[in-house]
């Protein structure tokens, strides 16, 4: 078939897609365009590379350092805009004032533009980081957020994933990038195989959730159309980590997927406290496999060596380069100047701008206090989605998922750094903001799943839950 063929056929069907999709009852304001727009850059490549306007690999030290003219425009635009909703929004003040840790978090980033050698450099990536916090603060402020999350994930979804597989089967010069072998990478939209894989990880758990609201919905004159068009992406998104054949989105769309469809079961939900137990069995087996299997069986198993594709070498060259454990280089402000290139000069080839894992990103720049204040905002998160999955397991459930995917891809990643993915999405699982509830999602015959539970049944969730489900108070919300 040739491009121009295909290229017709993928525009017909991401259309049809949409049609099959559509629903009139879905209700969003047009500011969701703002963080849909910013996460499309994320998820895919920047302005500049989308115009084939990105520099040369032997100037990406530059480009570090300076960024790209076109791109700073279109990020002070995006950022302009979100930050006229977000002052327009009363709502937006008392969700700031119930998640200090994250107001810490970023407070304490700019206070390090004080002691970074790069200053300006630091200060530009802390703009770029309220950027994130704003476009989360956007979605979550929206008049009903389910419905929010929805429309933007599965625009997102409908749109990048069959160019993705358009670009990697049609168009190579796109969609593949030769890599220091002398192998062609798939890479879709994406710029790296590893970023394909993110893409595939978070769009793909926010369509499996919404697989599984659209298959439980019997009562939906469209539920058909609704499952063949997710199913069909879906289908899409499994091809397309198949053929990038990253391991680390792999794992964690596997086990964060398998967490939130397992805990939506009545059976589960009876047993209050199961949650705590199958997040914790799935963390401590990833922490297990990767840093204290010896042998490195279940690594091999992956197809993987026990160095992780060398990332236990950079982990050492990283962590033996001099600097303030305590407060860190500066924001986002490792990989630049003399550290840049020393890491290039001693693993050549590579062109290394991340430590490839999150925590080790967070101890370089921000030094231990940043590391405290992460863990703050990652015990806060997690008591956030624990109390929304009490209120909404639905809705919740997905919560978890968003809040577990991260932290995994976080020990083989830079998952926490500015305009990154896994931090957004983190973001926006771990922020303390009523969502909703499943009757206010769109139809779902989620009360007659849960009706298969006994309401006055000792230790049962629905026994606790009284019937106005928004009249929840912060203490039955605990833990």
């Amino acid at each position: 078939m040739s491009p121009s063929l295909a290229t017709l056929l993928f525009v017909i069907g991401i259309a049809c897609l949409f049609y099959f999709d559509r629903d009139k009852d879905v209700r969003v304001s047009k500011a969701l365009w703002i963080p849909m727009l910013w996460l499309f850059i994320c998820l895919s490549r920047s302005v500049s590379q989308w115009l084939g306007m990105s520099p040369p690999p032997e100037d990406m030290a530059t480009v570090y350092l300076e960024g790209s003219p076109i791109d700073r425009a279109v990020f002070i635009g995006l950022e302009v805009a979100a930050l006229i909703v977000v002052v327009a929004r009363r709502r937006v003040g008392s969700i700031l004032a119930q998640n200090w840790p994250i107001c810490l978090f970023f407070s304490y980033a700019a206070l390090s533009i004080a002691w970074s050698d790069f200053p300006m450099v630091t200060l530009k990536h802390w703009i770029k980081g309220i950027g994130d916090l704003m476009m989360v603060l956007i979605v979550l402020s929206e008049s009903n957020v389910p419905q929010a999350i929805e429309r933007m994930f599965t625009r997102l979804a409908f749109v990048l994933a069959p160019l993705s597989v358009l670009f990697i089967k049609y168009y190579p010069q796109l969609g593949r990038y030769l890599n220091l072998s002398w192998n062609e990478e798939p890479v879709g939209v994406a710029t790296q195989k590893n970023s394909l894989g993110e893409l595939c990880d978070f769009l793909g758990l926010a369509l499996l959730w919404r697989f599984r609201t659209a298959y439980n919905d019997r009562e939906d004159p469209k539920r058909k159309r609704r499952m063949l068009a997710l199913g069909a992406v879906l289908a899409m998104i499994v091809w397309l980590l198949w053929m990038c054949n990253s391991m680390t989105s792999i794992c964690a769309l596997s086990m964060a997927g398998g967490v939130m469809l397992v805990s939506t079961k009545p059976s589960f939900r009876r047993r209050r406290y199961a949650i705590h137990v199958l997040v914790a069995c799935v963390l401590a087996c990833t922490v297990y496999a990767l840093f204290f299997q010896s042998s490195g069986d279940l690594i091999q198993s992956l197809g993987r060596n026990p160095t992780l594709t060398g990332r236990t070498d950079i982990w050492e060259l990283v962590l033996s380069m001099p600097s303030n454990r305590a407060l860190g280089v500066g924001y986002e402000s490792f990989w630049l100047g003399p550290r840049l290139q020393k890491v290039w000069d001693t693993i050549p080839g590579l062109m290394l701008n991340e430590s490839h894992n999150g925590y080790i990103e967070v101890l370089i720049t921000l030094g231990w206090i940043g590391m405290g204040l992460l863990l703050c905002v990652v015990a806060m998160g997690y008591r956030n989605a624990i109390a929304h999955y009490r209120r909404d397991p639905y809705a919740g459930a997905l919560r978890i998922a968003w809040f577990i995917a991260p932290l995994i891809t976080g020990f083989t990643e830079a998952a926490f750094r500015v305009m990154g993915v896994p931090w957004i999405i983190f973001l926006l699982a771990t922020t303390n903001c009523r969502w909703g509830t499943a009757r206010q999602s769109v139809r779902s015959n989620r009360p007659t799943e849960q009706s298969q539970l006994t309401p006055k049944e000792p230790g049962s969730i629905e026994a606790e839950v009284p019937k106005d489900w928004d009249a929840v108070s912060p203490a039955q919300s605990r833990l």
